[in-house]
């Protein structure tokens, strides 16, 4: 009888099932490819393994511990089709035996490896920066959004692909420095891993909450907190004395360098969730609610380039308060304009 024990190279050599343990620990002889992850572990077990081949030598070697009366124990090697191999040996002659498998997330192990190799061996990698690769931080998002929007979700996976790629290169980088400001993929996912356990309070401690609504309050509470801890830290770092109740905003932390729809959009949305009156909103436009120049009314033709920006504020505020997102919304517009171009376009071709 022929036990195939099937592994994962993702899961670290011993840790098998007790099921493979008992097969291996009792089987008459053990064939292993000599690359196999699992050999060093089974010989320090004290488990005798033999090479079986590749190819024809090792069906050969397969067919023959399936015809012999003792029992023989097969690790595959990870590239090798077991099904395909297997058919071929006839029914009731062997079994397959679960030795280890990978958890979510173990092929972010096989991106590390390929990103260190393409790190070491393509001359186009090898020669890439933080600066260099920023453009791709900022495009790769884009388009998956594009992707998302479109309906095609293996479009989707694949551009959520390319935005992991981002992580895993700069990632990549910054573990080449040895200036002591270096980080690997390891501590990125790390760092995130404990800020969201630190925000879900309600998930990894004890805090209750009544929803969804409470979960974001307390993010935004947490947030404040850490935001004001590290500007004490960084202080004391530099020797500054800071006072204890260091006024931190709620928003603090706004990237200026997005969009200016989103930008305003993300604004509006920290000040809300801090308690921030809505009127500000239309206190920042300096405008009125019946003051001429509002989106409300039909002012001047030509409105000035400051006129113009109080305007749209006022519209994202007034797309907030309706719950709508002005972002997504003017890229629909901005979709059913191309659709409409592109329509125009057909006919005027006739």
């Amino acid at each position: 009888m022929l036990t195939v024990v099937t592994t994962s190279p993702r899961v670290a050599p011993g840790l098998l099932s007790r099921a493979a343990w008992r097969a291996l620990e009792t089987a008459e002889s053990v064939l292993a490819p000599a690359g196999h992850a699992q050999r060093p572990a089974l010989e320090e077990a004290g488990i005798r393994v033999a090479d079986p081949g590749q190819g024809a030598e090792l069906t050969r070697s397969l067919a023959q511990a399936a015809g012999l009366g003792e029992s023989v124990v097969w690790l595959p090697d990870a590239g090798v089709d077991v099904t395909e191999v297997l058919a071929g040996l006839g029914e009731g002659r062997t079994r397959v035996v679960a030795g280890s498998a990978d958890l979510p997330g173990a092929r972010l192990i096989d991106l590390v490896a390929t990103m260190d190799r393409l790190r070491a061996e393509c001359p186009w990698d090898a020669r890439q920066t933080h600066e260099s690769l920023a453009p791709h931080l900022l495009e790769e998002p884009y388009e998956a959004l594009d992707a998302l929007e479109s309906g095609d979700q293996e479009a989707f996976r694949e551009e959520l692909g390319d935005v992991l790629l981002q992580v895993a290169f700069h990632a990549r980088v910054a573990a080449e420095r040895d200036d002591g400001t270096g980080y690997d993929v390891d501590d990125v996912a790390d760092g995130i891993v404990a800020k969201l356990k630190r925000r879900h309070p309600h998930v990894f401690g004890d805090v209750t909450v009544s929803g969804a609504d409470e979960v974001k309050l307390n993010w935004d509470a947490i947030k404040l907190q850490e935001k004001a801890e590290k500007q004490r830290a960084l202080a004391e770092r530099k020797g500054v004395r800071v006072p204890a109740t260091e006024p931190v905003s709620a928003l603090d932390g706004v990237p200026f360098g997005q969009p200016a729809l989103a930008l305003a959009a993300q604004l509006l949305r920290r000040a809300a969730r801090a308690g921030v009156p809505a009127d500000l909103a239309r206190l920042a436009a300096q405008l009125d609610p019946g003051e001429p120049g509002s989106p409300d009314e039909s002012s001047s033709p030509s409105p000035s380039g400051q006129q113009l920006g109080r305007d749209l504020f006022l519209l994202v505020a007034r797309a907030r308060e309706a719950g709508l997102d002005p972002e997504m919304e003017l890229r629909a517009a901005a979709r059913r304009y191309r659709d409409l171009v592109r329509a125009w376009e057909r006919v005027r071709e006739l």
